[in-house]
């Protein structure tokens, strides 16, 4: 009889045992972030949550998923650009659970899945853009990722939200090819800066041109001038050039005092057979 006690007390501990276990697991809480879907003998029930929810044992079955943001590091991918530059480049996704059903459902999963997907999209993006573009254009190119990975994960219930790309690596012989080539590049704007100056300093020395032609007397005012700035160094010889334009009055004169000689002279010689002129001899 103590043998049939003892084993009935047994019974009815691991009975006991049983119970608070099937209802222990029978509650289930979830947070705020978190939903449960459901599945009652194989087949999709329904998704619940957040707060406390029943779950009955044997009979149902909950797969738990959270629906923060997820950050995701897409690995470094080798691209080749358009104009065949290879280049390292690695991104960061953002993305989040927005249809529990059909994350667990529709893929087996969906982290997985969706990094397979991010690093597929970035290299056949990239793929199809120059370096410059690469490089300058970094905000559109993530726009151009992050919409194509939002449509292709709409079926998953996953919303891309936001895709950046961090680094774009090259090596050194391209690091150096740009680098001569940014070098060119400010020696062409150099020089196109140099011709425009000079454009406009000789448009400018034509309107001054004009305005001394308008002046005779001011040319000279403007050598004086130039005389008296370079005078300031005693060390050295100056060769000033003048323009015989300046000289035509004083060579003006002259020649007028020459030919009044010449005349007074003539007019001077005694007249011979009342002619006047040079003595003639007979």
């Amino acid at each position: 009889m103590e043998a049939l006690a003892y084993n009935t007390q047994l019974f009815f501990v691991a009975l006991i045992f049983l119970l608070v276990s099937l209802l222990i697991s029978t509650f289930k809480i979830l947070r705020e972030y978190e939903r449960g879907v459901i599945f009652m003998l194989g087949r999709f029930y329904r998704v619940k949550g957040p707060g406390l929810i029943i779950v009955i044992p044997l009979i149902q079955q909950m797969v738990r998923v959270d629906l923060r943001t997820v950050v995701m590091d897409v690995p470094t991918q080798d691209v080749i650009s358009r104009d065949n530059v290879s280049v390292q480049v690695n991104a960061v996704i953002y993305f989040r659970v927005i249809d529990a059903q059909k994350a667990i459902i529709n893929v087996e999963d969906y982290l997985q899945a969706t990094s397979q997907l991010a690093q597929t999209t970035l290299r056949s993006v990239l793929g199809q853009h120059e370096l410059d573009e690469m490089l300058a254009n970094r905000d559109m190119l993530n726009t151009d990722i992050q919409s194509i990975l939002d449509s292709r994960t709409d079926g998953w219930g996953i919303k891309v939200s936001n895709v950046e790309i961090k680094h774009v690596d090259l090596n050194e012989t391209m690091v150096r090819a740009i680098a001569k080539q940014a070098e060119a590049e400010r020696i062409r704007r150099a020089k196109v800066i140099h011709a425009s100056g000079e454009m406009e300093a000789s448009t400018k020395l034509v309107e001054a041109a004009q305005n001394l032609k308008k002046s005779p007397n001011a040319i000279l005012l403007r050598y004086l001038q130039t005389l008296t700035e370079i005078a300031g160094e005693k060390n050295s010889t100056i060769l000033f050039p003048l323009p015989m334009d300046l000289l035509k009055g004083v060579l003006g004169r002259a020649s007028e005092q020459e030919q009044s000689s010449a005349k007074k002279a003539e007019d001077s010689w005694p007249r011979i057979n009342g002619r006047s002129g040079s003595p003639q001899i007979d």
